[in-house]
C-alpha cells in the first residue's frame, strides 16, 4: 500500500528521479566528480552505482570542461547525460561547452540535432563555504538563449522537475540549493512529472505579490506568516523555472494585489529580479499602486561565517520590512 504522506529528503528525491529515469531509458547516464562510489558530495547520487554500474554512473577526473564536453557529445549522438558539477562556482570552467555549444547546436543545425543534456549543480549559502563555494549564478544562464533554467525549492519539485528535465530534448541547467539537501518534504511514491515553465503559488494572498526563487521561497513563506499577524496577506509565487518563465501567473497575481516584491539570493546588480521587475513594469504597470521592489544579496563576495553569511543575503525580516514599507 502506497503512502499519501511519505516524506523523504531533497537529496533522496533527486536520487529517486535519476534512478527511475535510468530504469525507464537505458540512454540516461550520470557523470561527474564523485557521483559513483561517494554518491556525490551531498548524497544526491547515492545508490546509483550499485544498481546501474560503472557504465552508467561515471566518476570523472577533476575537469569540468572535460566531462561536460563529453556529455555534450554524448547528447548529440542520442544519449541523455545527467552531469553533476559539484559547486556552481566551478561552472565557469565549463562555460564554453554549455554556452557556446550545448545551448546553440540545435539552433545552428536547423533542428537536425538535439541536445538532451541536464547539468545539475548547486549554489547558495548556509554551510560557511565562503566566497568560492557559495555563489548564485543562475542569471548567467537565464541570459543565454537555448538553455532551460530550473531552481526547485522542495523535494517534491526536485523529483518532478528533474524527471521532466531528463526527458527534455534541450539542455537544462538544474540548479539546486545546498540548504535543501537534508530537508524533508512530501514526495509521493507514484510516478509524477512537473511541467517545465509553470510557476507554483505557494501561498495565496490579496495584498502583495512576492516572487521568490530557491531558498528565498522559504524565507518568503516565513515572512508571509509574520505579515499575517500584522494583517497583511502576501501571495508567494515560486517560478520553479526561471527560463522559460511563467509570466501569466506572475502578472495575474500583480494585477490582483497591485504590489510586487522580488526576492533572490544572488547580488542585486544584474540579478534575475531586474528581469521580473521589467516584466511587471512593461505588462502590468497600470495595475501597480506602489513601485516594484527587489530584495537581493549585497553586491559583495560571500564572507566566511554563519552570521556574516546572513548579513549579506536576504532574511525573512528584510522581506517583512520591505512589505510594510510598500504598504504605507
Amino acid at each position: 500500500m502506497k503512502s499519501d504522506n511519505r516524506e523523504i529528503t531533497y537529496a533522496e528525491a533527486l536520487s529517486e528521479a535519476m534512478a527511475e529515469e535510468m530504469r525507464r531509458d537505458n540512454k540516461v547516464f550520470v557523470i561527474g566528480e564523485d557521483v559513483g562510489r561517494w554518491g556525490s558530495l551531498f548524497g544526491a547520487t547515492k545508490g546509483l552505482l550499485k544498481e546501474f554500474g560503472e557504465g552508467r554512473v561515471k566518476d570523472t577526473p577533476i575537469s569540468e570542461a572535460g566531462f561536460t564536453g563529453c556529455a555534450v557529445g554524448a547528447a548529440l549522438v542520442g544519449m541523455r547525460p545527467v552531469v553533476e558539477i559539484m559547486y556552481i562556482d566551478f561552472i565557469s570552467i565549463a562555460m564554453d561547452q554549455i554556452v557556446n555549444h550545448a545551448a546553440k547546436l540545435r539552433y545552428v543545425s536547423a533542428g537536425q540535432v538535439k541536445v538532451p543534456l541536464v547539468v545539475r549543480t548547486q549554489g547558495g549559502i548556509t554551510l560557511r563555504t565562503s566566497a568560492l563555494h557559495s555563489q548564485c549564478l543562475e542569471n548567467w544562464f537565464v541570459h543565454v538563449p537555448g538553455l532551460v533554467v530550473i531552481m526547485p525549492s522542495s523535494p517534491y519539485q526536485a523529483k518532478g522537475l528533474l524527471k521532466s528535465a531528463i526527458r527534455n530534448d534541450n539542455p537544462v541547467m538544474f540548479i539546486e540549493h545546498k540548504f535543501f539537501y537534508r530537508k524533508k518534504g512530501f514526495v509521493p511514491e507514484e510516478e509524477y512529472l512537473i511541467p517545465i515553465g509553470k510557476a507554483e503559488i505557494k501561498r495565496e494572498g490579496k495584498d502583495i505579490t512576492i516572487v521568490a526563487t530557491s531558498y528565498m521561497v522559504e524565507k518568503s513563506l516565513d515572512a508571509a506568516q509574520e505579515l499575517e499577524k500584522k494583517g497583511v496577506e502576501a501571495e508567494v509565487i515560486d517560478p520553479q523555472t526561471l527560463s522559460p518563465l511563467d509570466e501569466d501567473t506572475i502578472l495575474s497575481s500583480v494585477k490582483k494585489t497591485g504590489k510586487c516584491i522580488i526576492v533572490h539570493e544572488a547580488p542585486k546588480t544584474g540579478g534575475w529580479g531586474g528581469e521580473v521587475a521589467s516584466l511587471v513594469a512593461e505588462k502590468a504597470f497600470s495595475y501597480l499602486n506602489a513601485p516594484v521592489k527587489r530584495i537581493a544579496g549585497l553586491d559583495v563576495p560571500i564572507p566566511y561565517g554563519k552570521e556574516a553569511e546572513t548579513l549579506v543575503t536576504p532574511q525573512a525580516k528584510d522581506i517583512v520590512k520591505a512589505v510594510l514599507e510598500l504598504k504605507k
